[in-house]
Parts: C-alpha cells; structure tokens; sequence
C-alpha cells in the first residue's frame, strides 16, 4: 500500500476541510499576493502554477512577484506594500530574510490583510498569521539520520561540508542545517545559530544562494579548505548540482551527497546516484492552500488553524533514496518521481 501517497492525499482532504467554502462566487473582488524569494528556482515555479491554478478555481485575483535572487529582501519589502495600496485581502510570502521582513508584514496586517508564511516561517513565526509548510526541521533530519546510517561506524571520521543558503540564515536555512547535524549525530549548540558547532567533523560551511552557480562556488570553497571532504549536506537541489559539478572537476566520485526538495530533477539525479537522498517536499499543496485560507477569510473573517500540536500546517515530507536504511522511512525513486514537481 502507498501510504506515503495516502498522506498526501488525507493532507489535501485535511486542507480542503479546513479551507473549504461555498465556490468562486464567495472568493469574487477577493485579491491575493503571492511573493516568493525568485522566478527561476523551479520550486517557486511550482508554488507559482499551484497558487495560479486554485486562484483561477475559486476566482481569486492573483498577483505575483519575486526577488531578483534568493536574498533579495528589498523587492519583498517593496512587493508587500504593493499589495496593500492595492487592497489585497492576503499575501502569501516565502521570506528571504525572515526576521528584517516582520515590519511590513505587520503593517499589511494592521491594513487588514491575511499574511501567511509559505515554507519558509517568519521570526518569530506568529509575525505571520498562519505558516503552511514542510517540518524543515525533520526534512534536515531525514537526511542527517540517512547518511549517518549509509556510513555506519564511519561516521564516526565523516568529514562534512555544509552547504547553505544566504548570509541573513534565514529560519528556513537554520531548520535544514540544525536538522541535518541533529539527525547525523552532532550536537548542533544553539539550534537558532548557523555554524556555532564545535565537532571536529563539520569541514566548514559556505553560502549558496540557493542556486547551481552558488553550490559549485561553495563546494570549491570547502574543497580548497580539506580535500578528502566525504559528505555533503545542501540546503536544495540546485545547490547540490553545482556542488555535483565541483566535485567531479576534484576527481571526487565517492562523496555522499544529500539534500532537500523534491522537484523532478532533484529525484532524477537520486535515481542516477549523484544525489543519495533528498528530501520531497509539496510547494504545490503548499500554495493551493494558501490562497483557499485567504479566500475563507475573504467570505468569513476566518483565519487558518495549525496542525494539531504544531504552529504551522504542516504539508508533508519524505524521503526519497533507492538505497534504504534501516530505520528511516523513505520512497524510492520511482515515487518520488511520480510525485515529483516542476
């Protein structure tokens, strides 16, 4: 039985029991803003066409905007106050920098907008008035504990490059990264912090802004500071392409690589083994969601509920890897490939 797919689908009947309303007719005049951290990463692309395709559904008036590179802050700034002067019943944003965002997401809420955090929660999380996202922390975790298990007792001599996201660490960042040295073994010191470890086998850690070009860059970084780097964490998949690269220019063929997302290409490259595990995460069911809460709360005044327990809805993860380890729940290939994205 899939049970993986199972939850996703009890995810959706969960989201559209939560968020569900009379039709398009109840959603007319209402406006949203979806504002994400690019155009180009194809995870955003997808949290794009979902939140487009349930816009387009329910007769919602999207408007989307995007930042010139994972990082760009100033564009989200710019993007929110838009939404307000345009009288937007919600924004949906993936914050590139989640703590200097808080201001102007408090101002469009004082304005009387929904803002909700997607993927990415703001700090502190209630900044926003709802996040819907995956557990970051566990998608980090998911990895850690697989590539400890895939080394064994060599774990214990791993040595680790740590690929990141931006220099502001986002909350997004910090979750993946704490994740990963929780799950492996390593004791993360303040699980709010990027890079205040002290376990010898951490090599070092460098930015990628999210991208190809940042994870090459990044890799050779921490390749130049120890050679016989073994395991490698990143932040996305794009990240670890480029870090796939710069490891074969090395003459380096045997480097575990693991990372977090999910999209098609990101699957494919588990499937061929450059990338040993990664972690899939739904930005489509992500943004869906989002825009039927702010619909809701056009029609009701009613704001979107957490998950039970937690204080963000949770949309779900896995892991993806065709080489199991004892322990750790995982799909393989062929399944994440099937609910693969972008």
């Amino acid at each position: 039985m899939n049970y993986a797919l199972l939850k996703s689908t009890a995810l959706a009947i969960a989201g559209a029991a939560l968020f569900g309303f009379s039709g398009p007719a109840a959603a007319q005049n209402a406006g949203a803003c979806l504002i994400t951290k690019t155009d180009i990463n194809p995870f955003f692309v997808k949290m794009k066409e979902g939140a487009t395709a349930k816009a387009q559904e329910l007769g919602v008036q999207l408007s989307t905007y995007a930042g010139k590179v994972d990082g760009d802050h100033e564009t989200q700034v710019q993007a929110i106050e838009t939404c307000i002067a345009s009288g937007a019943k919600g924004i949906l944003i993936a914050a590139s920098d989640t703590k200097a965002i808080v201001p102007v997401v408090q101002k469009a809420r004082d304005a009387g907008l929904l803002v909700i955090a997607l993927d990415t929660p703001l700090e502190p999380i209630d900044a926003a008035d709802a996040t819907f996202a995956t557990d970051n922390f566990k998608a980090g975790e998911l990895i850690g504990k697989w590539a400890a298990a895939t080394l064994g007792d060599e774990a214990q001599n791993a040595k680790i490059a740590m690929l990141d996201l931006t220099p502001s660490q986002p909350s997004v960042d910090v979750l993946r990264d704490q994740g990963f040295m929780t799950g492996f073994g390593i004791d993360a010191k303040d699980a709010n912090v990027i890079g205040d470890e002290d376990d010898p086998r951490i090599v070092g850690h460098d930015i990628t802004n999210g991208n190809e070009e940042g994870g090459r860059k990044a890799m050779e970084n921490l390749l130049q500071r120890d050679p016989e780097i073994n395991v490698v964490y990143t932040i996305n998949e794009p990240a670890a392409a480029g870090a796939y690269e710069a490891l074969q220019s090395f003459g380096k063929t045997d480097v575990l690589i693991v990372s977090v997302d999910g999209g098609c290409p990101g699957v494919q490259n588990v499937k061929e083994g450059i990338i040993g595990a990664t972690s899939q995460q739904y930005p489509l069911l992500m943004a869906s969601l989002g825009i039927e809460a702010i619909a809701k709360f056009a029609e009701t005044g009613e704001k979107p509920k957490p998950t039970e327990g937690l204080d963000f809805f949770d949309t779900g993860v896995n892991l993806v890897t065709d080489k199991p380890v004892e322990g750790v729940e995982s799909i393989n290939s062929e399944e994440g490939l099937a609910r693969c994205w972008g």
